[in-house]
């Protein structure tokens, strides 16, 4: 259980703890690992049967990540970890599983600064914290608090700073009602915002495609991702809504290869996209942030999660001037995948 150093708050809710689990993989020389970040309450694969899923995985993991991903396709979360564990293995490093300038020139990753829901000085606080941290890209949530106050928030800082100076982007996760989102959307874009995530809940197809028609505040698909898995579906999702963004989390999106899956559909499309973070410990984020770093992506990415638990482990991540860093002066927890498998 990773503990918030404080309650973190959304739409659906006040995190205190998040529930994470790892696999490693064993070939009798070397060890690789992974780790299967689910959030309960939103996650696709939040069911009964998902710690003996994990099992059936080790008891199968010989035959392969093929065999076991096609067969997981329902649980993303434990194809995502498996994905990592495989590439952790066959690794030199295990905790280095893509090549690039990020791990080997220190290279950052641009990334924004989250702000979480809570009461209006809490999040006065936290957007003042993260200005003073050097961020030029802002996320904050909204949905849980009176909506003006929310607008209010930003609006200070937009008075303070120009669109040129600090990017604003905001966070819905579906807490707007399909009646009154237009309406938000019209207010907040006043504001010259870069994009909303998920204004209305998911599966509401023509009402979200009616608010990216007609809004205009840029919409980032976030929520509506989860439980899509065939490349048709896939495809299917993003015609007939045709957002001007796509948000993909691998972990809720089945790993590297759904996420690509989803990439590949949106260039095709002229759909924008960037990846996050979904509350990984440093192993799955380092995983991400690896991985993100091969894409080529300039924008500002969503992987600013490290710092948020009391008992993360030691990682050479680390985050200044609002950019990712992989340190090379900085060294993994020592012993950590034999203390996890022990």
């Amino acid at each position: 259980m990773l503990n918030f150093k404080r309650p973190s708050g959304t739409s659906r809710g006040v995190m205190t703890t998040k529930e994470t689990w790892f696999i490693t993989v064993n070939d009798g020389s070397k060890i690789g690992i992974g780790e299967c970040g689910i959030l309960r309450g939103l996650s696709v694969d939040d069911v009964d049967d998902y710690e003996q899923k994990i099992h059936w995985a080790c008891k199968n993991i010989a035959k392969g990540l093929s065999f076991l991903y096609e067969n997981l396709i329902a649980y993303p979360s434990i194809q995502f970890g498996l994905e990592q564990a495989f590439l952790s293995l066959n690794s030199d490093n295990s905790f280095q599983l893509f090549s690039s300038d990020f791990v080997e020139k220190e290279k950052p990753i641009p990334i924004n600064g989250l702000v979480w829901m809570g009461d209006e000085i809490f999040m006065q606080e936290q957007i003042q914290q993260k200005l003073e941290a050097g961020f030029n890209c802002i996320k904050m949530k909204v949905g849980a608090i009176d909506f003006e106050k929310e607008y209010n928030l930003l609006k200070v800082i937009r008075k303070t700073f120009s669109k040129d100076n600090i990017e604003l982007r905001v966070d819905a996760n579906g807490g707007f009602t399909a009646k009154d989102a237009l309406y938000k959307l019209k207010k907040l874009a006043e504001l010259d915002l870069h994009s909303i995530e998920q204004p209305i809940k998911p599966k509401q197809w023509k009402s979200m495609a009616n608010l990216c028609l007609e809004s205009p505040l840029p919409i980032a698909l976030d929520e509506e991702l989860i439980g899509v898995f065939a490349i048709a579906d896939k495809k299917e999702v993003l015609e007939q809504i045709q957002p001007q963004y796509i948000i993909l989390k691998p972990s809720l999106v089945g790993g590297f290869k759904g996420s690509e899956e989803w990439i590949s559909i949106a260039n095709e499309l002229g759909i924008g996209w960037w990846i996050t973070s979904a509350l990984e410990s440093n192993i799955g984020l380092n995983a991400i942030a690896q991985w993100t770093a091969t894409l080529d992506s300039t924008m500002p990415q969503g992987l600013g999660t490290g710092s948020l638990f009391t008992n993360n482990f030691e990682s050479p991540l680390q985050v200044a001037d609002g950019q990712l860093f992989y340190r090379k002066n900085l060294s993994w927890q020592p012993n950590l995948i034999e203390d996890l498998c022990s």
